[in-house]
């Protein structure tokens, strides 16, 4: 059950509708092909906000929909996983975020089609008419979608909650660049960090370095993805990487929204750094062990189980 008097994190961000066509052989272009269609629900806020609601964090997700059966369908499964989109915009004679691809037999995309335009209807208003939820929110997560509209937010509720960003991409982030000091959190990977500091990051000197970057700027706490060597923590007390082993590795799509959304459950239950970021990380694991983007098992039992089966290692920087 969605919990109405409880402390929430707010996730302000897109839901797409994503369509895969997987050809069985022998792609031809400008022809029918055999093959399977998958519908699935996606964008990264999306899938954070999916993620967090799994490990039972109240969250409340706010996307601009179509009111069409693409946007109906997304709402009702957020009601079965207990994710609160009551807040949404849902907007008459508008088609709800699309993504359609279409995969040789090797999975390799040929073509795909992306219909956002709707997201372009996000206006200053409508997020003015959320500035209650906006307030009473622990966090919110953001992505760089929608620089204008994230610069305005920042702007306008600094102080009143604090932010968490996930760059999503190393070309989407240098468009908030000038606003990473007004974030509580930000957790880019090594080449969206590369963007955000106008620096190579080569070795561990280089991400320490970034590191004291952000928080110079007035970053709180600083976690930069460096895949298989791990995560690199930095939250002005102490400083760091985390590294999990041995994890098996089936999709890596989809790690990052997991890795979010399990340092959102660290915050929301007061865990130190080290124990957030492994909670952070077995979430990862978890998500890479499957082929879907969001592991349709994640739950609290399934990361404690992977908590205590993983071996981490730790290195504190001095």
């Amino acid at each position: 059950m969605i919990r109405e008097n409880e402390p929430y994190i707010l996730v302000f961000g897109a839901s797409v509708y994503d369509i895969f066509g997987f050809t069985y052989k022998n792609y031809r272009c400008k022809d029918s092909n055999p093959g399977s269609v998958k519908v699935s629900f996606g964008g990264v806020c999306r899938n954070i906000a999916e993620n967090m609601a799994r490990i039972n964090i109240n969250t409340k997700l706010i996307s601009t929909l179509g009111n069409d059966e693409k946007g109906k369908s997304i709402l009702k499964y957020a009601e079965s996983i207990n994710l609160d989109m009551s807040e949404s915009i849902v907007l008459d004679g508008e088609s709800t975020p699309t993504y359609m691809a279409i995969l040789n037999e090797e999975g390799e995309m040929e073509s795909a089609v992306v219909d956002m335009t709707i997201t372009d209807k996000l206006t200053e208003e409508f997020v003015d008419s959320k500035s209650e939820i906006i307030k009473n929110s622990e966090y919110i997560v953001v992505d760089c979608d929608n620089p204008s509209i994230l610069e305005y937010m920042l702007t306008k509720y600094n102080g009143s909650t604090r932010f968490i960003l996930d760059p999503v991409s190393a070309a989407k982030v240098q468009r908030v660049k000038h606003l990473i000091g007004r974030f509580h959190t930000i957790k880019p990977n090594r080449h969206e960090a590369e963007v955000l500091c106008g620096f190579i990051i080569k070795d561990s000197d280089d991400v320490r370095k970034a590191g004291r970057y952000f928080l110079e700027l007035g970053v709180k706490n600083v976690f930069i993805s460096l895949d298989s060597e791990g995560i690199y923590y930095n939250d002005g007390n102490k400083e760091g990487f985390v590294k999990a082993h041995d994890v098996s590795v089936i999709n890596v799509t989809g790690a990052g929204d997991s890795c979010v959304a399990g340092i959102c459950y660290g915050y929301m239950k007061s865990l130190n750094v080290i124990d957030t970021l492994k909670y952070a990380i077995a979430m990862s694991a978890i998500t890479i062990s499957h082929k879907e983007t969001i592991h349709p098992q994640m739950d609290c039992g399934l990361v404690e189980k992977y908590l205590k089966e993983l071996r981490f290692s730790e290195i504190e920087c001095k």
